[in-house]
């Protein structure tokens, strides 16, 4: 994990969070598989998605399709949070934090602002989303935006708004507008990033954070992975972040509710 998660492992441990990780169990893990090809658009993607649950709250870590079967999920049921945070699974020590920190800190009483998609078709839901995450760069036209983790109707929204972007994503490719996709996250002349919470759970996180840091600019994480994670790194690297628990928007065509964070000032 990443060194200021590994710190939050450590407050969770201590008890900063009012529950106790040695007490909580999990109660229900399952994975969820979809596949997706929105109407016009002429590619496709699938997810994989770990969850993990602990009282009312659900915990996920987004993961590469094939790399997690579901006897490594239906194991972790009855475990302790504080027994899984030793997982040698990433993804499952990631699920495992994202339900105890959503339990004890629930987005809608937390959150600077909790915003109702409405409903819709896969691709209206997945714009009106991707419209309050490009929100919160505050990146202006002629500006140049790092995106980790393509989502074309994040590029899209970037593209009406005349910011450049250079998208990156471990998986390459092109972009629904035959733009190449690179592997390699560089920061150089982009003036804010924007990174999906995955890279918690495929170990970039933390080089992505730094590089941030050094470099002065904004991170914005839009997050299915780790949404109750990435909003206690605000002030460590984070500045804002669009956190969206399970059951996300692409699994319902009525309204889901998306949390945003942002940085004290």
């Amino acid at each position: 994990m990443s060194a200021v998660v590994t710190d939050l492992v450590d407050q969770v441990r201590a008890g900063a969070f009012g529950r106790a990780a040695t007490e909580e169990t999990i109660s229900v893990g399952f994975m969820t598989r979809q596949g997706v090809r929105h109407d016009t658009r002429g590619t496709g993607y699938r997810n994989h998605v770990v969850s993990l649950r602990v009282g009312r709250a659900v915990g996920s870590c987004a993961v590469e399709p094939g790399t997690v079967d579901d006897d490594l999920v239906y194991d972790c049921v009855g475990a302790t949070v504080d027994a899984l945070l030793d997982h040698p699974v990433l993804a499952v020590r990631v699920a495992a934090l994202d339900a105890f920190l959503m339990a004890a800190r629930p987005h809608e009483q937390h959150a600077t602002d909790n915003v109702t998609i409405d409903p819709g078709t896969s691709l209206e839901k997945s714009l009106l989303r991707a419209g309050h995450v490009v929100d919160l760069l505050g990146a202006g036209r002629g500006q140049r935006v790092l995106v980790v983790g393509v989502v074309n109707s994040l590029l899209h929204h970037l593209r009406q708004r005349g910011i450049d972007y250079r998208p990156c994503d471990l998986r390459g490719g092109t972009t629904e507008w035959g733009e190449p996709i690179s592997n390699d996250a560089d920061l150089t002349g982009c003036d804010a990033v924007l990174a999906t919470g995955m890279t918690l759970g495929n170990g970039s996180f933390e080089t992505l954070r730094a590089a941030a840091v050094e470099a002065g600019v904004p991170l914005v994480m839009f997050a299915q992975t780790g949404s109750a994670v990435l909003p206690r790194l605000l002030g460590a690297g984070v500045t804002a972040v669009c956190a969206e628990p399970y059951p996300f928007f692409w699994l319902d065509g009525g309204p889901t509710v998306l949390h945003r964070y942002r940085e004290a000032r």
